[in-house]
């Protein structure tokens, strides 16, 4: 049997789509039955340092799922497989904690 999942919500105070964020996680969270934490990463360096660009970020069991932009239909996805016992879907670009984000911004 698998392990129950947590989502965690890395948010920060006046950020828009971590609103949005909010709405899409706990949507998710309540139609599946899987728990859902919010923290926000102005409450700790070390979150700082590794996410202060990317909020809003979903992490599924402490490992990072999308960030900026939370897709409904993809944690949704990563959360039935995991249910089945398969791992999710590595983040988009591959980013863990710690690696820095290049290219466009969000929007």
């Amino acid at each position: 049997m698998a392990a129950p999942a947590l989502i965690t919500l890395l948010s920060r105070p006046g950020c828009h789509l971590c609103d949005d964020a909010r709405e899409v996680v706990s949507r998710v969270a309540a139609d599946l039955g899987v728990a859902w934490e919010e923290r926000d990463v102005t409450r700790s360096e070390r979150d700082l340092l590794d996410y202060s660009d990317m909020v809003p970020v979903t992490l599924i069991n402490g490992v990072q799922h999308d960030f900026w932009h939370v897709s409904e239909q993809r944690l949704r996805a990563a959360l039935v497989l995991l249910a089945r016992g398969s791992d999710p879907p590595e983040p988009p670009g591959g980013l863990r904690p710690g690696s820095s984000v290049t290219g466009p911004g969000p929007g």
